[in-house]
C-alpha cells in the first residue's frame, strides 16, 4: 500500500536499545493509520492485567495516515497506552509537528517500552535514533523543556514534553507538542515513569504517494472546500469556544460550578449589556497575539491568548479552548478570563490535563462549601466558587501536588472522593475514572449514553455526539432529539464509527462539515492508490472500535462501568431552558440494551463471536464471547 512505510520504531529504554518492526500491508489494510494502528499496537503489545506505571506499559504514537501530506487539516496523531486514570484503554489525539517529522524520518509509528534509570530524552534525526541524558531538562516545564531543547538541537526538530505533572507521576498528567496537548488519560504519567523527559525528531525525508498529480489536485480542491466557508471564518475569529453563549442560553447545557447549574446565569446577569468575559466574541479580539495552526491547518482555531498589562500581565496560554472556558471558568463559578487564562497557562505548564485537574477543582470547591472540607484540609485555602486568588491557589498545589490539597487533588476526582468519603463520591463526576467534558448530558441524552460507554471513559470526542443533540441532525443522522432517550444506540454507534475514521486518517474533527467522509476519499485514493468507499471506511471504523473494547474487557472492564454519574441520574437540571431534565437510571439501562444489540453485542457488552467474524476479528474471539 502506497502513502506507508510499514516501519514502526521500537524503542527499549531499559536495554537503550531500537529496533523497527515490520506491519504487513494486511495490517494496514485493516487499520490503516492513527488510531487504528495505534490500537492494534496497544493489543498486541499490552499484556492484561499490566500496571500503567510499569516500564511493560506500551506508549505508542502513530501519526494518522493521511498526516504530512499537505492534504488541510491533516494534523493529528494518535497516542495510545493503558490509562493510569481509567487502568483501561488510554487515548489521546493531538495535533503535532512531531507526527509529520515521525513519517518524514521514515516510520509510520512507534513503540516506547521499559524504564530507563535516569532521566533521559528521545532524540531521533531521520533513522538514527539515540537516547540522550535529560538531567539538565529534569525538573523544567512542558513548554520551557521543548524550548531549550529547540535551541539546542536547532528549530527543525520537532518536540514533545512532560511537565512536572509527568515528572511526579500525577494520574492526570499529559503531553505537551509544542503548546499543543495531548491531555486526556493520562499520557504523561505513563512518559513520566519511564523516566523519560522529552521526544525530538528530525524527519528530511519523503513519502511516496500512489498518485502524486491526483494528490496536488485533491490539496487544491480541499482548500477550496475551506477558504472563505463560514467554519473557517468562525475558527480563526474565535475559535473552538464560538458557540458559548448558545450553548447556555439555546440549550441550557453548559455546566456550571460542578454541574449545580446548567447555564452560567450569574455571569450573564453581571454582563446583561455585554458580552460575558467567557465569551470569545469578548475575549478574542482583545488578547489574540497570533494563531496557532495544527500541522496543514488553513482554519486554525488555535491562538496565543495574552495579557499584556494589569494583575495577570504576562500571561501567555494557547487556547483558550471551548472546553477550558468550562473546567477552568464557569466549573469553578469564574467569569474572569483573564484568571482562566492564568488557571489554562498553570495547567499548560505543568503538563496537566486542564479539564480533568478544573473538573476535580470543582468537586473540592463543592465539598468546601459543602463543610466536608476545612481549611485544613486546603492548606488554608478558602476553597469557595468564585474566588480567584483561591483556585489560581489550588490550582498550583494541584498540578504541582503540593500540600495537604494537591496530595487530594492531583490523581483525579474517582480518587480523591474515594480517599474524602463522606458522601462525595454523590458530586464527584466521572466515568471509568476520567472526568466529563463541557456538555450538561441530563440535557443532551443521546450524548449521555455516548459518555457512558466510551472506551475512554467520559469523552465527547469518541463519538462527537454533542453535534447531532445539539443541532438535531449529522452527516446521515436526522430528527434528532435531545431530550428524548429513544433511538439512541444507532445514533452513538455511527458517531464512533465516523471518529474512529476521522482518527485512523488524521483529520481534524472540526472539519468534518466540510468534508464528512465522502469528501475525503479523493485524498485517500491519491495517497494509498484504493478505491475507498464509505462503507468499507465505516466497517474500518467499526473495527477499530471493537478492538479498543476488547482491550477494555481483557482488563476487566463490564457494562457496570458503562455508567453516569450520580449527579446525572439523580438530580434534574435547575436552571435554564433545559431545566427539569435528567437521565433516569432506567433510561441509562434501556440506551445500553438498546446500543449493544445495535452493535452486535451480548447483553453485557461483550462483542459476540458473530460481530467479530463479521469484523474480522475472529483471533479476538477468547475475550469471553459467545454466539
Amino acid at each position: 500500500m502506497k502513502g506507508i512505510t510499514g516501519k514502526i520504531l521500537f524503542v527499549d529504554l531499559t536495554s537503550g536499545k531500537n529496533t523497527t518492526v515490520l506491519l504487513s500491508e494486511e495490517v494496514y489494510a485493516k487499520y490503516l493509520g492513527g488510531l487504528g494502528i495505534a490500537s492494534r499496537l496497544l493489543y498486541d503489545y499490552l499484556e492484561p492485567g499490566t500496571d500503567p506505571l510499569s516500564p511493560e506499559n506500551p506508549l505508542i504514537i502513530v501519526p494518522g495516515l493521511l498526516v504530512g501530506t499537505g492534504l488541510s487539516t491533516a494534523s493529528k496523531t494518535t497516542i495510545t497506552f493503558k490509562s493510569p486514570a481509567t487502568n483501561a484503554f488510554g487515548r489521546s489525539v493531538v495535533g503535532a509537528y512531531l507526527g509529520v517529522a515521525l513519517k518524514k524520518a521514515g516510520f509510520d509509528g512507534m513503540i516506547i517500552k521499559g524504564k530507563s534509570n535516569k532521566p533521559v530524552y528521545l532524540y531521533i534525526e531521520d533513522e538514527n535514533v539515540e537516547i540522550r541524558d535529560a538531567a539538565d531538562l529534569w525538573g523544567k516545564d512542558a513548554i520551557e523543556t521543548q524550548i531549550f531543547l529547540r535551541e539546542k538541537l536547532g528549530k527543525d526538530f520537532r518536540t514533545g514534553a512532560i511537565g512536572l505533572a509527568g515528572e511526579k507521576l500525577l494520574l492526570i498528567a499529559d503531553i505537551d507538542f509544542e503548546e499543543r496537548q495531548s491531555a486526556r488519560a493520562g499520557g504523561g504519567a505513563v512518559m513520566g515513569s519511564k523516566l523519560l523527559k522529552a521526544i525530538a525528531i528530525k524527519g528530511t525525508g519523503n513519502v511516496d504517494y500512489a498518485d502524486e498529480d491526483l494528490l496536488k489536485v485533491a490539496i487544491t480542491n480541499w482548500n477550496k472546500k475551506i477558504n472563505g466557508s463560514e467554519p473557517q471564518k468562525l475558527d480563526m475569529a474565535y475559535g473552538s469556544g464560538e458557540f458559548y453563549e448558545w450553548v447556555n442560553k439555546e440549550r441550557g447545557v453548559f455546566p456550571v460550578k460542578n454541574w449545580q447549574e446548567s447555564i452560567f446565569e450569574e455571569s450573564f446577569k453581571k454582563h446583561k449589556n455585554e458580552k460575558s468575559p467567557l465569551d470569545p466574541y469578548y475575549w478574542s479580539p482583545k488578547y489574540t497575539e497570533k494563531l496557532h495552526p495544527c500541522p496543514n491547518c488553513t482554519k486554525p482555531c488555535g491562538r496565543f491568548f495574552v495579557i499584556k498589562d494589569g494583575k495577570y500581565a504576562g500571561t501567555r496560554v494557547e487556547g483558550i479552548e471551548y472546553e477550558l472556558l468550562y473546567a477552568l471558568g464557569s466549573e469553578l463559578g469564574i467569569d474572569n478570563i483573564e484568571v482562566t487564562a492564568k488557571l489554562n497557562e498553570i495547567c499548560d505548564r505543568a503538563g496537566v490535563d486542564g479539564i480533568s485537574a478544573g473538573v476535580t477543582l470543582g468537586w473540592a470547591m463543592e465539598a468546601f462549601e459543602k463543610g466536608l472540607l476545612t481549611k485544613d484540609d486546603t492548606d488554608g485555602i478558602d476553597l469557595y466558587f468564585g474566588n480567584e486568588e483561591a483556585a489560581i491557589q489550588a490550582m498550583e498545589k494541584l498540578a504541582w501536588k503540593k500540600g495537604k490539597l494537591g496530595e487530594l487533588l492531583g490523581d483525579g476526582v474517582k480518587r480523591a472522593a474515594k480517599k474524602l468519603g463522606k458522601g462525595s463520591e454523590k458530586f464527584a463526576l466521572e466515568i471509568k475514572g476520567l472526568e466529563p467534558p463541557g456538555y450538561d448530558v441530563r440535557g443532551l441524552k443521546g450524548m449521555a449514553l455516548a459518555i457512558a460507554v466510551s472506551v475512554r471513559g467520559a469523552c465527547h470526542l469518541t463519538g462527537g455526539i454533542y453535534a447531532p443533540e445539539l443541532i438535531g441532525s449529522f452527516w446521515k443522522l436526522a430528527n434528532v432529539d435531545r431530550l428524548s432517550a429513544k433511538w439512541k444506540g444507532y445514533e452513538v454507534k455511527t458517531g464512533e464509527d465516523f471518529m474512529s475514521v476521522y482518527d485512523m486518517l488524521g483529520m481534524c474533527k472540526f472539519s468534518r462539515s466540510l468534508f464528512w467522509i465522502e469528501g475525503m476519499l479523493d485524498g485517500l485514493k491519491a495517497v494509498t492508490g484504493i478505491d475507498y468507499d464509505v462503507n468499507q471506511l465505516m466497517a474500518i471504523g467499526e473495527r477499530i472500535y471493537n478492538l479498543d473494547r476488547l482491550i477494555n474487557i481483557r482488563e476487566g472492564l463490564t457494562r457496570n462501568d458503562d455508567s453516569l454519574p450520580y449527579r446525572v441520574t439523580h438530580e434534574p437540571i435547575k436552571n435554564g431552558v433545559s431545566k427539569g431534565n435528567y437521565v433516569t437510571e432506567e433510561e441509562l439501562q434501556d440506551m445500553l440494551d438498546e446500543y449493544y444489540l445495535v452493535r452486535g453485542w451480548s447483553k453485557n457488552g461483550i462483542p459476540t463471536r458473530m460481530c467479530l467474524f463479521k469484523l474480522g476479528l475472529e483471533n479476538e474471539i477468547d475475550s469471553g464471547s459467545s454466539i
